[in-house]
């Protein structure tokens, strides 16, 4: 690899990396976002059902939970339960200290009371005398968290504060120009480079939430979330594709429209990359298509299932939301079958094992959905010392993990195997992993975070055949110690 193209690689990685990071501060809270997004959409004056003494509960879940689950959760991806605690600490400060939703600013000070914390834990290791850890962790804790907090009511607060409100006003900018359409232009690109969950839950939600605090609804949380796009694609590899790809389409199309796994379609764009451009047309069709009906939503769609977006709908908004859908999916199709009618190449299994390493070199890690259209070569099988808990890790721990995880636990529990199997993002490695599973590109960092679990490499999560190798070894194990 020459050393431009290594450096490209090692660019795409740091924001892949940036991006899981984000995305990794929002995800686990979704279940929060969604709790306040129902509570809203049923309980306020507009509501399906109005209720003044539960719509109170309203502006305190935005204003203190959301954000505070934020700052705890950034604190605690940095440094456990102490950094948690800290950056949670911390988030008041910049709480306070504004007038809207702090989601960005709990961004900012979690993750930095957690490194504040853990630089002072790593500075006083095996210098405290035995008999007063306690009093100083407790109190070391409290102070910085105390002075931190400060620092960000009165320093960055304000400072997050006038960043959120011009970004806020550049997005009615756009918005009142027309304009919004023309981000799917970059968002449609970036989703297959897997930068999706940053962009959904790193950028486009923070500032969605601000808006819909104000407004009851949110253009932005349509914006990545649409699954029409994604379906336009696959329903033309359907009728119009060839081999492996016409035959897992099908399949595809419930795992994406229905259960909001975007990443299953992006192998199909890589094996042609010209179908970004059906992937951009229906993006910004949609888009288009929001904007003049006045679509939007309460809180973010998670996963982008056409179930969570309807689940997100404030009342009368079906129609404009399932408009913007359709009409992305039927302009992504369109575009698409002609794309695959004129083409002349044949698309075959080789084909699509070349896709899926196009695929690693634009990309810079491999996409899991891959394991929809390729087949994983068998590597020579591996004997595997104590397992009790085998961990499945992704970027976002869901999705593509998550359906790995379900494959292995069902082949582990026909086995009769005593074996804990779970799915968890890659920054979230539990310390007590014996064994994870990890897509190749993602071994290193897997390694880096436990060094001392045993780890496989895989090509894809559906369809890996080392599945059978680790459930044979562990079958054999019990056998072979009797020996």
């Amino acid at each position: 690899m020459s050393q431009g193209a290594k450096e490209k690689t090692d660019a795409r990685v740091k924001i892949q990396r940036f991006g899981s990071y984000l995305s990794g501060m929002v995800m686990p809270n979704i279940g929060a976002f969604i709790a306040w997004g129902l509570i809203t959409a049923l309980f306020i004056p507009t509501g399906w059902l109005p209720n003044e003494s539960f719509a109170k509960l309203v502006g305190p879940m935005i204003t203190y939970l959301l954000p505070l689950l934020i700052g705890f959760t950034g604190g605690r991806m940095v440094h456990d339960l102490r950094g948690g605690v800290v950056g949670a600490t911390a988030t008041m400060g910049v709480i306070v200290g504004s007038d809207i939703p702090m989601f960005l600013g709990a961004m900012i000070v979690g993750p930095l009371g957690g490194y504040l914390i853990k630089k002072f834990d790593q500075a006083i290791q095996g210098k405290v005398k035995s008999g007063f850890e306690m009093l100083v962790n407790n109190f070391s804790a409290g102070i910085i968290g105390g002075l931190l907090t400060l620092l960000a009511y009165k320093g960055i607060g304000p400072v997050v504060l006038g960043l959120s409100k011009a970004l806020a006003a550049g997005v009615k900018v756009i918005v009142a120009a027309g304009l919004l359409p023309l981000a799917n232009i970059f968002i449609e690109p970036a989703k297959i480079l897997f930068l999706n969950n940053a962009i959904n839950h790193g950028i486009l939600s923070p500032l969605g939430i601000e808006q819909a605090a104000n407004t009851g609804k949110s253009i932005l949380f349509l914006l990545e979330s649409n699954p029409g796009p994604g379906l336009g694609i696959l329903l033309a590899y359907w009728l119009f594709g060839k081999g492996a790809a016409k035959q897992s389409a099908p399949g595809a199309v419930i795992i994406h429209f229905l259960g909001g796994i975007h990443e299953i379609y992006f192998p199909y764009v890589l094996m042609k990359p010209v179908l970004i451009l059906a992937a951009i047309a229906g993006g910004v069709s949609g888009v288009f298509t929001f904007n003049i009906l006045h679509a939007g939503l309460v809180a973010a769609p998670s996963p982008g299932s056409i179930i969570a977006l309807m689940a997100m709908t404030p009342r009368g908004g079906y129609f404009a939301v399932l408009a913007g859908v359709i009409v992305a999916a039927a302009v992504s199709f369109a575009v698409a079958s002609v794309i695959l009618k004129a083409s002349k190449a044949k698309e075959d299994d080789e084909d699509l094992t070349t896709a899926a390493e196009k695929m690693q070199e634009m990309k810079g890690k491999r996409s899991t959905a891959a394991a929809a259209l390729v087949e994983e070569t068998a590597t020579a099988p591996v004997a595997f010392g104590t397992v009790n808990k085998i961990v499945f890790a992704c970027d976002a721990g869901m999705g593509s993990s998550a359906m790995g995880a379900s494959i292995l636990r069902n082949k582990v529990k026909k086995a009769d195997l005593d074996v804990t199997v779970i799915n968890t993002a890659i920054n979230n490695l539990p310390e007590d992993a014996d064994l994870v599973i990890t897509h190749k590109d993602l071994t290193d960092r897997a390694k880096a975070k436990l060094p001392n679990a045993q780890h496989v490499s895989v090509e894809n999560f559906l369809n890996s055949p080392r599945y059978d190798e680790i459930v044979g070894s562990l079958q054999d194990k019990p056998t072979e110690s009797a020996k």
